[in-house]
């Protein structure tokens, strides 16, 4: 099987193409901070949509407000990649919200963003970097995941406008 990250995506699609999955929030960090401790317990929300400010993050989530001009205000991880992982692993029990990024997107190389801005309903963004998977992927989804995720961990973006993102799939 060719491994997702080497799989050559068409980059010519437009971010209206972008379907939304799920949209997740967070009111604490889990992993983000706590290195060599316990994973926090925050809960992760599945919403139908979320309100989003330029410069400051997404409502509601644990990174809104966080430092002036950070680079991960929202992230993006495409369903692809968490259906190629789970085919991998051999792990169906995990869903996607384990990866806490924001927005689970289907039918776009995020990749093709970085660098670049791009608009989702209405919204605009500025891709920063990948998302990089750490070594909380693997206990958060399965042995191996932080291996096989890195150069398909998701987007970092910045939020340029504000507005509303809803699960459109």
């Amino acid at each position: 099987m060719v491994r997702w990250r080497r799989m050559k995506r068409a980059s010519s699609m437009t971010a209206a193409a972008i379907r939304i999955k799920h949209l997740y929030i967070s009111p604490g960090h889990n992993f983000f901070g706590h290195h060599e401790m316990k994973a926090g317990e925050h809960p992760i929300m599945d919403c139908k949509e979320i309100r989003v400010a330029s410069g400051r993050g997404i409502e509601g989530d644990r990174f809104f407000d966080y430092k002036s001009d950070f680079k991960g205000q929202i992230t993006f991880f495409a369903d692809e990649v968490y259906e190629w992982l789970c085919e991998k692993l051999e792990r169906w029990d995990k869903p996607p919200s384990v990866f806490r990024r924001n927005v689970i997107t289907r039918g776009v190389d995020l990749n093709s963003f970085i660098g670049k801005k791009f608009e989702v309903q209405g919204v605009q963004f500025l891709g920063t970097e990948e998302s990089a998977p750490c070594y909380w992927m693997n206990q958060a989804f399965g042995e191996g995941a932080e291996a096989e995720l890195a150069g398909n961990g998701g987007l970092r973006a910045k939020i340029l406008s504000d507005g509303v993102i809803r699960v459109s799939a």
